[in-house]
Formats: structure tokens, sequence, C-alpha cells
């Protein structure tokens, strides 16, 4: 089986894209075309001679391969082929592969060579080819370069005038590091060359000033773009005001961005014409497409294979367009108006409707905005490709997402990860959850919450909510812990203040609320705020003010905003609501007390996330990862031995069907037994009398059997007894945000009924298998509640490593329980496990880059 067995698009180091597919006997005159543009330096240097031609016989040899012992890709630029890659395995069966590739000239220092090695290691690893050789000569650094650089152990040896390499292909953290940062340095530069293009050519503005088209061309001039604009009419000489063009080529215009406003069935013909002339990017505001049915889908389909095969990047279709505040910039490539004024927060937004309204309450509450970006469709250009893009942009501090769907669940919650660190990431996602894989009903509401809080993500809930958060965030720092200051001049709001802390996880700082009282002045609040500032017991401040009674104060007392300034420059986080007077600048301002509670409590606790360490996804001892594979391809998987190859042992069981069968299976296991009935739902059901437990003889058992099969049907199960313990479960379900995700709690009717289980995301590191050990809101009973023993939690949170590294090597494996595994102070026992397989799929963010 060979890992591209359809065609993928991914991403050069300039951000432009290829296409990389396996070698077809039909790509003979395309390798001799190829071969052709070479120049003498690249023949050389891959073939050791001159080689002016390719002599019929190797070409066939070239081009004809079995995708097993012998696989080459090749990578195609405007359906041209630019670049071969290809391994030979050194002999039947043989564990090692000679690899080797070239570039064509013109695309050489692209990163061809580095995508060409991945999906040649992934599909050689997947044929039981465990390293590679190569050899090269000494004045080929760049090659030498691709191979050093790759994150593998390579050993050099040099004879005869060759460097000869050596190296296995297993992937090492090292080599995911470099696989990743290349992913993000590709994926971020396809981004920038959208929202910074020296010129921007608009397809579809009407000579009428009327339609989509029209609208964003007119956006674009009157923001001041400072590039040029470049209109397409097949017959009006202006548009706009602006010369306008038959072709982007006719306007002899530096262009690397173009607005596409036609109907579907032109959209083709468009590409076509924008590659002509250099565009890197195409954003498509045009509907009609997916959102319209199948024949838009194939349609939407085909203009993204095009875009793609020309190198360029898609948003959309179907969006409200791309946007960037930069000064040197200017870009206002949206159906909106008006652009919030320039700041340090970055948008993103599936919808386009909901990013029109989005936009225009950003600017009712002076949010900065630096760059926005509506997906629409997201038939290519996601949220994760923004993520990537504003990690590293200087003009952006925090980033927002309006999120529908995720097309890459597992990459979005690793990227938010690591961008968390760095910047916070505010997303509006939906609470509702599709069921989870198998029988568990997977997170809910509570649940998903935690999980975007693990990678750092802070997630709300509503519109309001998301700029309530992201006004605090790009205004003010945040705060060094959970103690509040609750200053005001309204015992009736500093009171409705100091509850909504409480039920916010904050606590209220001793000696507050403060209440200054209805009369205080201007003066009087300006020195309590600053005793509240510098008070070494307050973390963050809330400040409220309700208006005085008229005539109460005079004008300048009446001024309390004056008094904020004071009380921010200490540096301490400050959120206000004042039913009188405009805050100035820096201050964030919510009409509510509960709303500017809600938002400094989620500032709280991403601050909370950044100061814990991270963890790390320590080595497992009794893992064999091969055992696991040969578990998987057997015709009938079996989940115990690919459970045992992760050092997951369950307890024996012996299905029955008759009561001699039981006899002869506690027979085998020797007395005492347990007896169970069959059916998943029933084995740990004692309260319903589905399970019979520390049955010492056979007459007994024949006792107990009869009484079961009465009752619950002849299939049963006998197991050995092992020592009580506290029933706990563990399971995995594909989560749509998050990808395959473990859950831990304790088990019992009760527990099951209240939901208390804890979810984390794979892959798992020793700190969230520790704090799924301590979530649930049981969790007290393993820690020894009431007298009882404390069980061993590090037997738990070694089981939990490895079911998560588990989910997360064996993409087959769709769904796992773990009930009940009974939790001593000596160890654990698990009695039962169900494994969900399903076929072989590529799962997202796994193996070689693609687009």
């Amino acid at each position: 089986m060979t890992t591209v067995d359809q065609p993928v698009d991914v991403l050069l180091s300039d951000g432009s894209t290829v296409q990389l597919r396996p070698i077809d006997p039909a790509d003979a005159p395309g390798i001799v075309a190829m071969h052709s543009r070479f120049s003498e330096r690249t023949r050389y240097l891959r073939y050791f001679s001159p080689y002016p031609r390719i002599p019929e016989r190797d070409l066939i040899r070239f081009v004809t391969v079995d995708h097993h012992d012998r696989e080459a890709f090749v990578v195609l630029a405007a359906d041209q082929i630019v670049a071969v890659g290809r391994y030979e395995r050194l002999g039947p069966q043989a564990p090692e592969a000679e690899v080797a590739f070239v570039v064509e000239d013109a695309y050489q220092g692209r990163g061809i060579g580095s995508v060409l090695m991945e999906h040649l290691a992934d599909a050689a690893r997947r044929n039981d080819i465990m390293s590679f050789v190569a050899e090269v000569l000494p004045a080929n650094g760049t090659m030498l370069r691709v191979f050093a650089d790759f994150g593998y152990q390579v050993q050099r040896e040099y004879a005869d005038g060759v460097v000869h390499l050596s190296f296995p292909i297993a992937p090492t953290e090292a080599s995911l590091e470099v696989q990743r940062g290349r992913e993000h340095r590709t994926e971020a530069r396809s981004i920038a060359r959208l929202l910074a293009p020296r010129g921007i050519v608009v397809y579809g503005a009407s000579a009428t000033g009327q339609g989509v088209g029209a609208a964003v061309l007119g956006h674009l001039r009157d923001g001041g773009f400072t590039g040029a604009v470049v209109p397409v009419h097949p017959s009006a000489s202006t548009v706009a005001g602006l010369p306008a063009y038959p072709s982007a080529v006719d306007a002899g215009a530096p262009v690397d961005l173009a607005v596409v406003a036609v109907p579907p069935e032109a959209a083709t013909a468009v590409v076509a014409d924008a590659a002509a002339a250099g565009v890197h990017g195409l954003v498509v505001i045009s509907a009609g497409f997916a959102e319209a049915g199948g024949e838009g889908a194939a349609t939407q389909r085909a203009l993204v294979r095009a875009a793609h095969a020309a190198g360029m990047r898609v948003v959309g279709p179907n969006c409200l367009g791309v946007a960037n505040t930069d000064p040197t910039v200017r870009l206002n490539a949206t159906l909106a108006p008006a652009l919030p004024p320039a700041g340090r927060v970055g948008i993103f937004s599936q919808s386009g409707a909901f990013g029109v309204a989005l936009l225009a309450e950003a600017d009712r509450r002076g949010l900065g905005l630096s760059s926005f970006v509506s997906a629409g469709n997201r038939a290519d250009v996601s949220g994760n490709d923004l993520l990537q893009y504003w990690q590293d942009d200087p003009g952006t501090d925090v980033i927002m997402l309006y999120l529908e769907t995720f097309g890459n669940p597992r990459k979005f919650a690793r990227l938010a990860r690591r961008i968390g660190r760095a910047k916070p990431v505010v997303a509006l996602a939906s609470p509702a959850r599709p069921p989870g894989v198998g029988d568990a009903a997977g997170p809910d509401e509570v649940a998903v919450a935690a999980l975007f809080a693990q990678s750092g993500v802070i997630r709300v809930d509503t519109v309001p909510e998301l700029l309530d958060v992201g006004v605090l965030l790009a205004n003010q720092p945040l705060p060094a812990g959970g103690r509040v200051g609750v200053v005001g001049n309204s015992s009736a709001l500093t009171g409705l203040a100091a509850t909504a802390c409480v039920g916010q996880g904050l606590s209220v700082a001793d000696g507050y609320p403060r209440d200054v009282g209805p009369s205080a002045g201007a003066v009087e609040f300006a020195a309590a705020l600053a005793e509240t500032a510098a008070d070494e017991q307050v973390d963050a401040l809330v400040v409220v003010f309700a208006p005085p009674l008229p005539g109460q104060l005079t004008e300048v007392d009446a001024d309390v905003t004056a008094a904020l300034p004071a009380a921010l420059a200490l540096g301490k986080p400050t959120v206000a609501t004042f039913l009188v007077g405009r805050l100035p600048p820096g201050v964030p301002a919510y009409g509510g007390v509960e709303e500017a509670v809600r938002a400094l409590a989620r500032a709280h606790r991403y601050a909370e996330w950044l100061r814990r360490p991270p963890g790390v996804a320590p080595e497992l001892p009794d893992l064999d990862r091969a055992a696991a594979q040969a578990a998987l391809r057997a015709e009938a998987t079996d989940p115990g031995a690919l459970l045992a190859a992760y050092g997951i042992d369950v307890v024996a069981s012996v299905s029955v069907d008759s009561v001699d069968a039981a006899v002869d299976a506690a027979a085998r296991l020797g007395f005492p037994v347990a007896l169970k009935a069959a059916a998943p739902g029933l084995r740990h059901r004692l309260d319903l009398g589905a399970v019979r437990l520390d049955l010492p003889d056979e007459q007994t058992l024949r006792r107990a059997y009869a009484d079961l099969a009465a009752s619950f049907g002849a299939d049963a199960l006998v197991q050995p007894m092992v020592p009580p313990g506290v029933a706990c479960v563990v399971e995995v379900v594909e989560d749509p945000a998050f990808g395959p995700v473990v859950g831990f709690g304790l088990g019992g009717v009760a527990t099951e009924l209240l939901g208390d289980r804890a979810w984390r995301a794979v892959p798992l590191t020793d700190r969230d298998a520790a704090e799924l050990v301590d979530e649930p809101r049981a969790a007290p009973l393993l820690r020894g509640h009431r007298g009882a023993a404390p069980v061993d939690r590090a037997a738990l949170a070694d089981l939990l490593l490895r079911v998560g590294q588990l989910a997360d090597e064996q993409p087959r494996v769709r769904s796992l329980t773990l009930n009940p595994v009974l939790a001593r102070p000596d160890g654990i026992s698990i009695l039962h496990a169900q494994v969900g397989v399903g076929g072989v799929v590529a799962r997202p963010d796994t193996g070689p880059r693609r687009l």
C-alpha cells in the first residue's frame, strides 16, 4: 500500500503550492522533458556523470515501480513534473533501501527535497523498511544538508570520492520537530503573501457599481490600499474610477492577490488569468459552491485544484474577504464598508455574515484590529493556517477565532498548545457535540471547556463574550493571581461584583469589596483605587460606578473616570462597569458587572495555564509496536494482543454459553471465580444481579449460573477473582474538535448518570494523566475518603499514558473502553476491555505534510 494513493497538494518554503503523487508509466514523457531542463551540474550531481539523455531501458525502469520494494513520487507545478524522488529496497525483504531525488534547477532551494523525503520515508516505513542509505557527491552540499537537517541520526562515510550516508527513518522527536517547524514556516509564509500583496486584481466588479465585486473594489480604493488595484472587465475601460483591463496581464502591474466575485462557472478561467499575471492567492467572495449542493462542491474542488496547480492558495469561496490594517498595507478586501481601528488583535471568522457583525462590534468597542480573514467554505485556507501566521506576526498580540467546524482537529489542538504559550487564543466554538464513536457519549459541554483549556484556548459561548475577553487581553496585563479587589460607590453593585467573583472561581481579597459611598467624588475614588492597586493582596481590580444623584457632586467631583489612569499605572489588570461617563482608552468597559468579572476570570484561568509546567510525554517501558501492528493486521483484530502490546494487561475472561462450559472454564482458571452476564452493559452491574462474585466451588457455580441464565440469558463470562478496589472507567472516543480524547472517571451508575468524567486530548503528558486522575468530582474516593486506604494513583496515571499513546499511534482504533478498572493500594486490575476498530484511514495531523 502506498502512502499517497491520490495526489496531494503540499506547500513549499516560499508559500507556493505543488502537487505530489506516485509516479506512473504515463509520466515517461514528463520525466524526459524535466531531464532536458536540467543544467549540466544538476545532471552530474544526481547521476555522477554527464548523462545527457535517459536511455529507453532506464526510462522504463524509472517510471515503473511496484509501490512496495520500489517507490517513486513526482512533484508537479502547473501540471509539469519538476522533481522526482525514489527509494529501492536493497534485496528481498531487506530492512534498508537506497533513496535518491532530483529537483529541476528553477525549483531548487524551495523545500521540495524535504517534502519528498517525508513522503518517501513514510511510504518505506509502511512497507517494513527501517532505514535509508544514500550516496552523494561531496560537492552536492544542498543534498547533504537535506539529509543532515532532517532530524535523523545520519552516519557518514567517505570512500571512492562519494559520501555514503545511512540513517534510520523511524520518526523521532527531533525529526517531528523539524517537520513541524517547516510546516509552520511554509503555512505562515503562504498567508503572509495574501495579507501583504504588492497589488490586487479584482474580477467581477461591474461598471455600474452594483454587486459584491464592485463593493469590494470600492472598499479597496477608499481604504487607501498602498499597492496597485486592477479591475478586470471584458469591455469597460474604467471601473469605479480606476483603469480597467481585459486581463490581469494587460495591466502590467505586479499583482499578488486576486479578489474573485464571478459566477462559479467562470471561476476556473479566472484562475488561469490570475496565474498568468503571477498572482499568489485568491479570495473568492462568490457563493454557489459547496454550500449549494453536490454540483457546487464539484466546482469548488475544481477551483482549488486549478489554483494549487498554479501555486496559489484559496480563501473561501463564499467568504467575506481579508483585511490588514498595517499602515504600510491598508488592505480592506472585504464586504465590510469600514474596519475597526488599527490595533493588535487578529480575527478569523468562518462565516461571512458573522464576520460583518463581528467587525462592526469590534469597531464599536474600539478593539484594534491587526488583520482579519473570513474563510467561508474553508476549501483551502483555514483557522490553522492563520494560527501559524499570527504566531510570529509582530503586529498581533491576541488571536480571536469564530469556528463552526474543525477541518483538522488534532492540528488545531497541537497549534493552540504551542501558540497559546506566546499569545492568547480566544475561540467562539459551538458547545453542541456530535455523539462520540461507539457506545461512549463523549465529552459533555463542561468537558469540552476543559479540553479547550488543556490546549490553552480561552473558549467563549457568545459574540459579546468573545469581544469582552478580547478587549481585556488587548488592553490589560494578565492577572498574577485570582485575588480581586472590588471598589465602587454602590454597595449593591460591589456586592454583586463580589458574588460574581466567587461564582467564577475568583477570590475576593481580604478587606473587599470596598464601598466608597455614593457621595465620594473623583479625589476619594482615586485614593481608593490607588490604595487597592498598591495592595499586595490584590491581583486584579473590578471597578463599579453608579451615577450620583442630581446635584450631589460638582462637575469636577463627578468625573471619576479621571481616577482610573493612576490605578492602571501599577500594572494590575482592571475591568470597569461605569453606568455614566466615558472611560479612558485602555480600560475595558462592560455594560454589566457579571460580564466584567467573567472576562477577568477567563483571563485568570489562561494565566494559570501559562504558569503551569506543560508536562512531558514520558518514555513508557514494555511497548511493542510491531506486536500492535500484528494484532491489527490480523483478519480478526485481537484486542487483547493490541492492549498487551502497550503494556495494558486485562484479567483473563472466558466466554461460556452453558453451565458445563462455565465449570470447565472455572477449572482452568482456578476457583474462586466471578460469573457475569456477557452483555457489555451488564458486566459490571452488581446492583442488577448480573454479577456473582467469589464463587468457591463447582456446586456454587452451577447454582449461580442457573440464576444468571434465567434472568440474562445463557451467554456469560467467567473470570478469576481479583482483590476488590475502587471501580474506575477509562475510555477513548473521537471528538470533532480535538480528535481522539481519553476520558477517566469512577465507575457506578450514579457517576455515569452525572457524567462525572474528565477528558484530555492525545497525546497525553505526565501532567495530563495526573490531572485526569484528580479531576472527577468523585476523585476523593481514590485518595482515601473517610478512612479508606488511598489507591495507587500512579498506576492509574501510567495506564492513562499507555491508553493515550495507543490512541495517538493507532488511527484504526476508533473507540476503547476499560470498565471496570479496579484501583487498589497495591495496583490496578482491568476486568474488561472493549475496542472498536475501523478501516485504515489517514488521520489528520499525522504523517508527512500535505494541505
